[in-house]
């Protein structure tokens, strides 16, 4: 990105701001001889690189052991607070995002299609700015509260944001679940065009809206080379 491109990344409903992002973005990790970029080390108890971003209250992030590993746990009431990487990577050359997560329970009255329900026990999603004169856009990975698993909507606050239900309803919860995404492929997918450099991957446990309590956990996060797929 340019110094001098001010963006705004779309990070929820409201907005990240990131003045002069450019001279911010580095290349996050080294390549694992799988052809993993390693996002989230959170098995090493690791969040170098990742920086939070509080919308109303604070969500509470830890690492914890659970079920015999290092995780990060999110503990939410009524709060919104996230974390987030910043990065400059080409999706086409780093197309799968793979993540594992657990949640307590979903919320109860939490509804993707309105602003009111706009909470998640977890997301996990990804950032794409753009030039100077175009918003940015953003593919959330939730685990849904209402929404079908495998459906897709608009964000209730724009529709440069997408909401993605990779899992739905509490049939899951209190299991781990293992979830992969080709975000080179849903880009295109959900916007009809290429997308630009990934900018930044984040995950959030929110309930700001709702009032309501919410637990998860993360495992690692990483992104695979094209060439480890084939």
């Amino acid at each position: 990105m340019r110094a001098e491109a001010n963006q705004t990344m779309s990070f929820r409903g409201t907005t990240l701001s990131v003045a002069c992002l450019g001279l911010a973005i580095f290349l996050f990790a080294l390549p694992c001889l799988s052809g993993d970029l390693v996002v989230g080390n959170f098995g090493a108890g690791d969040l170098s690189g990742w920086t939070p971003k509080v919308f109303k209250g604070e969500t509470s992030y830890s690492f914890v052991k659970e079920d015999g590993r290092t995780v990060l746990k999110a503990h939410s009431r009524a709060a919104a607070s996230g974390l987030f990487k910043k990065m400059e990577l080409n999706p086409r050359a780093y197309p799968v995002l793979r993540w594992s997560w657990k949640i307590e329970h979903t919320i109860g009255k939490g509804n993707e299609r309105t602003r009111a329900g706009d909470d998640y026990a977890a997301r996990v999603y990804v950032v794409f700015p753009r030039t100077l004169f175009w918003k940015t856009r953003a593919i959330n990975y939730i685990w849904a509260n209402t929404l079908a698993r495998g459906a897709y909507v608009p964000s209730a606050y724009t529709s440069n944001s997408i909401m993605v239900a990779v899992e739905s309803g509490n049939g899951e919860a209190g299991k781990w679940v293992d979830e992969e995404r080709n975000i080179h492929e849903d880009y295109r997918k959900f916007f009809g065009e290429e997308p630009p450099l990934l900018g930044a991957v984040a995950l959030m446990t929110d309930t700001d809206n709702t009032g309501e309590e919410a637990v998860a956990w993360y495992g690692d996060i990483t992104l695979e080379s094209r060439e480890a797929t084939r």
